[in-house]
């Protein structure tokens, strides 16, 4: 089967990134933001999908709880802004309290809406925070997305990395450029196997990032640490990641698949 014969571009959106993780409770939905506000305060138009459909993260990260988004006169959904970045979640159409009680078919509109109803405007870059694993959801959003690239990430022990193994091999069966793995919370736990895995693999890896209090407390009360403390450690790792990630989009062979992509799409 092709992978990319359903996909459609998204009009305005210039780059895709998609951050997965096999396994919940990595920092997935943490990095995305910070990924998403280091590209920002390097000038590039920066959007953020929240698109964990059962358990979204980002509305409380940005301190947007219970905050519906408005719609546009054609009916289109505006994202909401903060901090430069234009985000849009599942969390803003469904409370934080309220269980999602959704099958496929429904789920499956909803991913729909989210990719195609949002009124993003014109973006370099859109980061795409993935749920967990490689289910339907995931699989779906990496199938149907015209993805520029995907990030993984994992904590250092075997545990995690075990379960990130299963979303690289996703992105790999699915022909997505797999940019680099980002190491989060290290020195935290065991070191496992990560390091000699992604070098078998020839996979970068993207940076390393140890589990700070200061960016726990910053996503806890919704402001992020680049605005709390723009001159902290954490941030300006941030900002070497997002300068790599820009530069491995920008760069020839990635430009090469992501044309192929497009006349997959077009045909």
């Amino acid at each position: 089967m092709n992978p990319f014969e359903k996909q459609t571009n998204i009009p305005g959106i210039k780059s895709i990134i998609a951050v997965g993780s096999g396994k919940g409770g990595v920092g997935k939905s943490t990095l995305s933001t910070n990924l998403a506000l280091a590209m920002a305060r390097m000038g590039k138009k920066v959007g953020l999908l929240d698109a964990d459909i059962y358990g979204p993260s980002i509305p409380r990260l940005f301190g947007l709880l219970n905050q519906k988004p408005p719609l546009t006169n054609g009916g289109k959904i505006l994202p909401h802004e903060r901090y430069g970045v234009k985000i849009m979640s599942m969390g803003f159409l469904v409370g934080e309290e309220n269980a999602l009680v959704w099958r496929g078919p429904m789920i499956f509109k909803a991913l729909e809406q989210l990719l195609k109803d949002v009124a993003w405007g014109d973006l370099d870059i859109l980061v795409m925070d993935l749920p967990p694993g490689t289910g339907d959801v995931p699989l779906t959003l990496a199938q149907k997305t015209p993805l520029s690239g995907a990030i993984a990430i994992s904590t250092p022990q075997n545990l995690s990395l075990a379960d990130t193994k299963k979303s690289i091999d996703m992105f790999q069966k699915l022909q997505v450029p797999v940019l680099g793995l980002i190491e989060n919370m290290s020195g935290l736990f065991p070191k496992g196997e990560l390091d000699s895995y992604l070098q078998s693999q020839k996979i970068k890896k993207l940076g390393s990032l140890p589990f700070a209090s200061a960016l726990a407390q910053s996503s806890e009360i919704g402001i992020p640490l680049s605005e709390t403390d723009p001159r902290n450690e954490i941030v300006e790792t941030f900002k070497t990641i997002a300068k790599e990630v820009l530069n491995l989009i920008l760069d020839p062979k990635f430009s090469e698949l992501n044309a192929q992509k497009g006349k997959m799409i077009s045909n």
